[in-house]
């Protein structure tokens, strides 16, 4: 048997989630089975997607049940198997997160390449982020070389590496985020064209003069006044890839929708929805393209690190409020 600790979802929350939502609780994990694996987990993420399934409502995703630990991505290292495919020692990428060790089938583990980039990268710029930038920007909003591209949230693990994508290939980018920090975060290493922190003033004015000439591509993690914004800057046949909408995870009451949508009819706007997991096939290309950039330095990522499963739900109502600079980790020592 092995000792774990795990969280688990003690209460929905209702708006922001508050400690008193988790609990921490010990477990004893048996030894793997045939074609199982034991995996002690080195890192962990929290993503925003995470507080959609903490509401008992029907979505593409099953809810997360109360009394039952939580899951999510998680890397670890392989310390007990039972299946010929994965051995022990071996670095790998599966989605029981929350927990100090993970016991699960090997075919639900991945390996990973650190000789590509370092484990908790496959959990952001190389992993469920990294493939929702990529295929949010290419496939749903059909970049185009001479777009001008505006993201929200751009310090984010997702949005940073939309703007980067964006600029390799020609565009001129625009990113919103909520601090001077983030500002220059954009500017100064990530090398966007422009960026305001939206906190300081009127979504579409700060856009409009951002992007005097308009923006042909939004990249919207946000929802709200920005997604308000973007449509009303939008150029004729503008593209916008519905990623998220975090400005609203923890409304107790039902936000409206865009007051301009018609503004798409007129300028002959798509947007378009997405989810990630219906795009499993495009990781294999992610890899060809972006791995070597993040390989070689050309891709840049900053990680903001907790300590501790214990700090795993502080980690989790920190990202939400926008606390993280590039992908919120916690680390499982």
């Amino acid at each position: 048997m092995t000792a774990s600790r795990e969280i688990r979802l003690a209460d929905r929350p209702v708006g922001e989630p508050r400690p008193s939502d988790f609990e921490l609780a010990e477990v004893d994990l048996p030894d793997p089975g045939p074609g199982e694996v034991l995996v002690r987990n080195r890192w962990m993420s929290v993503d925003p997607y995470m507080r959609g399934r903490m509401n008992d409502l029907r979505s593409y995703v099953q809810p997360f049940e109360i009394g039952a630990p939580l899951e999510g991505a998680a890397v670890g290292e392989v310390v007990a198997s039972q299946a010929d495919e994965l051995q022990t020692g071996q670095q790998v990428l599966h989605q029981l997160g929350w927990r100090e060790y993970a016991l699960l089938p090997a075919r639900a583990a991945r390996p990973i390449d650190t000789d590509v980039a370092p484990d908790s990268a496959y959990l952001g710029v190389l992993g469920m982020p990294g493939l929702t930038a990529y295929v949010g920007l290419l496939d749903i909003a059909e970049h185009r070389e001479d777009d001008i591209v505006f993201v929200s949230a751009a310090a984010g693990a997702v949005g940073s590496l939309v703007g980067q994508l964006a600029k390799t290939r020609g565009s001129r980018v625009i990113g919103s985020v909520g601090s001077s920090e983030k500002v220059a975060y954009l500017l100064d290493e990530l090398g966007f064209d422009a960026a305001f922190n939206y906190r300081d003033g009127d979504a579409t004015e700060l856009l409009s003069r951002a992007a005097p000439e308009g923006i042909d591509v939004y990249f919207d993690n946000v929802g709200g006044d920005q997604l308000v914004a973007a449509i009303s800057t939008m150029r004729p046949g503008g593209r916008i890839a519905m990623c998220g909408a975090v400005s609203v995870y923890n409304a107790t009451s039902r936000e409206p929708g865009p007051w301009n949508l018609p503004l798409a009819i007129g300028k002959r706007l798509t947007l378009r929805g997405f989810i990630v997991s219906d795009h499993g096939k495009r990781f294999r290309q992610l890899m060809e393209e972006v791995g070597p950039l993040v390989r070689d330095g050309k891709i840049k990522f900053r990680e903001s690190v907790v300590e501790g499963i214990a700090n795993a739900p502080e980690a989790f109502i920190g990202l939400l409020r926008g606390e993280n600079l590039g992908k919120m980790l916690v680390r499982l020592s």
